[in-house]
């Protein structure tokens, strides 16, 4: 079964997120792949897999994805922070775990967690969703 995946990067995390779809696009290929617009961007150029941008992190693209995921219609958020470096939109990125939380959205925020997720997602062990929410 298809899923729609959503991908973030802080700037600093991007190249990561680059390459970790460039290492696991196979994968990634046969899902429904949405991301904020120059994470988006980069992995599509990167890879040539289709994914649907929404804007920049910095102008809403990461509310854009909040939003999906309360009428859920997000699967998995692959989220790569940069825990470092302070953002302003940080208040966002709270909102958008907590809304994981809610939701029962299964969530990477590094790349050890991402790469645990889409080993499970290749074994087919994310289908759950129809338990969790049975109304989809």
């Amino acid at each position: 079964m298809d899923m729609n995946i959503a991908l973030i990067a802080h700037d600093a995390k991007k190249e990561l997120m680059v390459q970790f779809c460039i290492a696991y696009c196979g994968i990634l290929s046969r899902h429904n792949l949405l991301a904020t617009g120059t994470t988006g961007k980069l992995v599509s150029e990167a890879t040539g897999l289709d994914i649907t941008k929404f804007l920049s992190g910095s102008q809403g693209g990461d509310q854009q994805i909040a939003s999906r995921i309360s009428y859920n219609e997000i699967d998995l958020l692959l989220f790569f922070r940069d825990p470092i470096t302070p953002k302003l939109e940080e208040v966002n990125e709270v909102t958008l775990l907590r809304l994981c939380d809610v939701h029962n959205i299964p969530m990477a925020t590094n790349i050890a967690t991402a790469e645990a997720l889409i080993h499970a997602l290749e074994r087919g062990d994310l289908d759950w969703r129809d338990l969790v929410n049975p109304v989809r």
